[in-house]
C-alpha cells in the first residue's frame, strides 16, 4: 500500500511566533510513523491574497498550494489560540480552497497560554465540517508551550510524542479509509 500524504499547516504569521517549534517536532513525529510522507506547510513563507477577483486568472501561490493540499491524504493543523479563536491567516488558507479538503481528515495540534489553543481547535473544527472534512477526535495541545520545549526545539516531557502518536494513528486509519472510499465511488459534495 502507498504511503499516505500528509501535509502539516503552520498556522501562524507573527513575528517571533512559536509556531515552527512545535511544527517541526510534529513533523518528525509523523515522518517516524509507519506509512507516512509529509510536506510542512507555512502560511508564513506563502504570499497568499487576501482580496480574489473571481473573475482573473488565478494567483500561481494559490494554483501551487491547491496542488499540495489536493495531493494531501489527510491535514494537522498545528495553530496558537488568538484572543479565543484561530489566526486570521490560516482561514484565509482555508478558505480558498474547499474541494481539497473534501472527504479527507484533519487533525489538530494546538499551543497557547492556559488554553492550550483548545477554543481555536473547537472552532476549526467547525469550519472543517462545512468543507467535508472528517476530524480526527484526539488533539495534541500544549498549554503554555514555551515552558515545554528547550532550546533546540525538542520537548520537555515526552508525553507529547505517545499523544502525538495517537492522534496519528486516528488520522493514518481515515486517511486510509477515506482514500479508498473516494477510488471506489469519487466523493461530491
Amino acid at each position: 500500500m502507498s504511503a499516505l500524504r500528509l501535509a502539516v499547516i503552520v498556522g501562524s504569521n507573527r513575528e517571533g511566533r512559536f509556531g515552527p517549534t512545535v511544527a517541526d517536532w510534529f513533523a518528525e513525529q509523523a515522518a517516524q510513523f509507519e506509512g507516512i510522507d509529509v510536506d510542512v506547510i507555512d502560511v508564513a513563507t506563502i504570499p497568499l491574497p487576501t482580496v480574489i477577483d473571481f473573475g482573473a486568472a488565478p494567483d500561481p501561490h494559490v494554483s501551487a498550494l491547491g496542488e499540495r493540499l489536493a495531493a494531501a491524504d489527510a491535514y494537522v493543523v498545528v495553530t496558537p489560540e488568538y484572543n479565543h479563536s484561530f489566526p486570521a491567516p490560516l482561514k484565509n488558507l482555508i478558505d480558498l480552497y474547499r474541494s481539497e479538503w473534501q472527504a479527507k481528515p484533519v487533525g489538530f495540534v494546538s499551543y497557547g497560554g492556559m488554553g492550550g489553543g483548545l477554543r481555536a481547535v473547537e472552532q476549526l473544527r467547525l469550519v472543517f465540517a462545512e468543507l467535508h472534512a472528517t476530524t480526527v477526535r484526539d488533539s495534541v495541545s500544549f498549554h503554555n508551550a514555551w515552558n515545554h520545549f528547550d532550546e533546540s526545539g525538542a520537548p520537555l516531557d515526552e508525553g507529547c510524542n505517545a499523544a502525538a502518536k495517537g492522534m496519528l494513528g486516528q488520522l493514518s486509519w481515515w486517511a486510509r479509509a477515506l482514500r479508498n472510499a473516494r477510488a471506489v465511488d469519487p466523493y461530491e459534495a
